[in-house]
């Protein structure tokens, strides 16, 4: 909070302009906050955040660079003490899962009302924590025995690219037999019958993100 004006200091990080300044002026309008920094990537969250020490930021997740998971997670390690806010359109349960684990004290979904994210903000700022009732029902429906090694990870994201077993056994220099045990683990753990399901589920709950 700064002194001069006793305001909460935000640092909003969203690459697009638009919605960037849209953000900006929304929150602005309220008395108690002020918005001190505005950064388009990830690496420039870490600058800024270093700069600027806002009291807390709001945060997309899909950001040009670093993600914006691993932002936060930056700026943690040489701030524990760092708040923020996840705004974004992703409403998968391992997104959110991944943003609260890496350090986010709360998830607000873009197209929710102005009052949630001022209501987010302040009670961050307290040393709360904020989840709206949707993110909670989301995040209650994960299933940890359906996360993925990352190297499942790599199968998974080029099965969305529709590549065969034997081109992703090249690609990721391993054995035909081996991508194939890989694929059926993958359906298994996400509870699906084929790799389009997979891919559509992953998607869903945010194990995947397309370009």
């Amino acid at each position: 909070m700064t002194k001069a004006t006793g305001k909460i200091k935000l640092l909003i990080v969203e690459d697009h302009p638009i919605m960037r300044i849209g953000i900006a002026a929304l929150v602005s309008t309220h008395p108690d906050l002020e918005v001190v920094a505005q950064a388009g990537s990830g690496e420039e969250a870490i600058q800024l955040h270093q700069q600027h020490e806002p009291d807390v930021s709001l945060v997309d997740l899909r950001l040009p660079g670093i993600s914006g998971v691993e932002a936060i997670g930056s700026v943690r390690k040489r701030n524990p003490a760092a708040r923020f806010i996840v705004l974004t359109t992703y409403e998968g349960d391992e997104d959110i899962h991944q943003a609260l684990q890496a350090g986010a004290s709360g998830y607000v979904i873009k197209g929710m009302p102005h009052q949630t994210l001022v209501d987010a903000i302040l009670k961050v700022h307290a040393g709360g924590r904020f989840l709206p009732p949707t993110v909670k029902r989301l995040l209650a429906s994960r299933t940890p025995s359906a996360e993925l090694t990352s190297r499942e990870r790599d199968v998974l994201l080029r099965i969305a690219q529709g590549k065969s077993n034997k081109e992703i056994a090249v690609e990721l220099d391993l054995a035909e037999i081996t991508v194939k045990c890989r694929v059926s683990v993958i359906l298994m753990r996400l509870n699906v019958n084929d790799r389009t399901q997979a891919v559509v589920t992953a998607l869903q709950r945010g194990l995947l993100h397309l370009p």
